[in-house]
């Protein structure tokens, strides 16, 4: 499995990006925008707004960036209607997510019809299921057919349009990840089926319980690769990740950092959750990142011995110092432009990156902060404050990302995004895309 360019198999974040995955949110949007905070938003924002920035962006992907895009829904539905070992599996599946309570009678008189109406579902009907988690809940009343029916949608999978999370691809393969929150830990199954049943991919490894980690938290960077830990991330998935049969000469893992304007009595880990909130690449010797993070972040550094096998130096380091060991330079962003998810960008190849407009963003991102401050005073005082500052600088200056000196003194080239509602997620197209081929 160790030749290049083959899907599921990513040596580097600069390597020409061939194709990626995409999932174009539906109607599990809507039911996660009933609740937004339950569902991990950042914020509200419009469906049918997020709906067509998701066309836009995998338009640009596919017109502008010259990228395969495979979309999760499509893939699926057309190998179902054509394969019916695909599809047995996929019913499979949904009668293990379809929930029931009530009258048992009923219960039981309501699976057996279940299994006699199959045959006149089509694909996206089960797809569907499997994105909305549905509990049926069956009561009879008296009377004929008189029988009180109530669906619920126990965890819909809202944020499933982030493929970024649910995997991530190492130099030796796919890494199937177990997410840290209830509300996303069914992605993996839906993903799973994908790469198992329906692209016929080989998996390096499934992460097992205790484990906790998602893919925004690994950076393949050639040589060497960057995973974060923390909210979302624990000791024991770096313990399995480094018992892998990895190529990388050695992995640093960063310590997810508390910020440094909110106080540690009150920590607000979403702020940086993954580590491609707050850092990423974008070539061979640059990357971007946010400089009061990247001082503030600890790299435990590991040494491939083969086989498997990982040694920790002694030493500890912060990510600042050992991406400049690795010669990197680094484009520094505030932490407003931090905030409008600046290092979520997604890297095409060497020196090109698809990348958010952070500018319109501020004009959601400051207002909500405004919002926590009045709820939180202690908390968000010192943060509101210190962004409101960077916004003035940058905007008396129009030195906005990625639309930055620095990063035209790079040479680097920009295909810019606005993404104002698809961002109330809580991510960027980093995050909403997951790199299958690069090379």
């Amino acid at each position: 499995m160790n030749g290049k360019n083959r899907d599921g198999i990513i040596r580097c974040e600069w390597d020409r990006l061939n194709k990626v995955v995409v999932h174009k949110p539906g109607f599990e949007m809507f039911l996660g925008l009933l609740e937004p905070y339950g569902s991990l938003y950042e914020r509200a924002f419009s469906r049918d707004g997020a709906r067509y920035e998701h066309t836009h962006l995998t338009r640009m992907l596919e017109k502008e960036c010259h990228v395969q895009v495979l979309n999760l829904k499509n893939e699926i539905i057309k190998e179902v209607q054509e394969n019916d070992l695909a599809k047995r599996k996929l019913i499979d599946k949904t009668r293990e997510t379809i929930a029931y309570s009530g009258n048992k009678k009923y219960i039981e008189g309501a699976k057996k019809e279940f299994e006699r109406n199959c045959k006149y579902y089509d694909a996206l009907h089960f797809l569907m299921i499997l994105l909305s988690q549905p509990l049926i809940q069956i009561k009879k009343k008296t009377g004929a057919r008189n029988i009180a029916l109530e669906i619920i949608q126990r965890q819909p999978l809202a944020n499933l349009y982030f493929m970024r999370d649910q995997q991530f691809m190492t130099d030796n393969g796919i890494v199937l990840c177990r997410m840290s929150k209830p509300s996303r830990s069914k992605e993996v199954e839906v993903t799973k089926f994908l790469w198992k049943d329906i692209l016929r991919l080989p998996i390096l490894h499934e992460m097992q319980p205790p484990a906790i980690i998602e893919g925004g938290e690994f950076l393949p960077m050639g040589d060497f690769a960057l995973v974060g830990i923390g909210d979302r991330t624990n000791q024991e998935a770096i313990d399995q990740l480094l018992s892998l049969p990895l190529n990388y000469k050695e992995i640093g893992v960063v310590h997810q950092p508390p910020h440094p304007l909110i106080p540690s009595s009150k920590p607000h880990p979403m702020i940086n959750m993954h580590l491609d909130t707050y850092f990423n690449v974008a070539g061979k010797d640059v990357v971007v990142g946010s400089q009061l993070l990247l001082k503030q972040a600890i790299v435990d550094v590991y040494h491939n011995e083969g086989e498997g096998v990982f040694i920790r130096e002694h030493r500890r380091v912060t990510l600042d110092e050992y991406i400049r060991e690795k010669n990197f330079n680094i484009i520094y962003i505030t932490t407003i432009e931090q905030m409008c998810y600046a290092t979520n960008f997604l890297c095409i190849q060497e020196n090109e990156i698809l990348a958010v407009d952070s500018e319109p963003l501020t004009r959601n991102v400051l207002p909500t902060l405004k919002q926590a401050k009045l709820k939180d005073p202690e908390k968000y005082s010192a943060l509101l404050e210190h962004a409101e500052k960077e916004y003035e600088l940058l905007n008396n200056t129009g030195n906005f990302f990625p639309h930055k000196k620095e990063v035209y003194q790079h040479n680097i080239l920009i295909h810019p995004l606005n993404l104002t509602h698809l961002t109330g997620g809580y991510g960027a197209a980093h995050c909403m895309t997951c790199a299958l081929n690069r090379g």
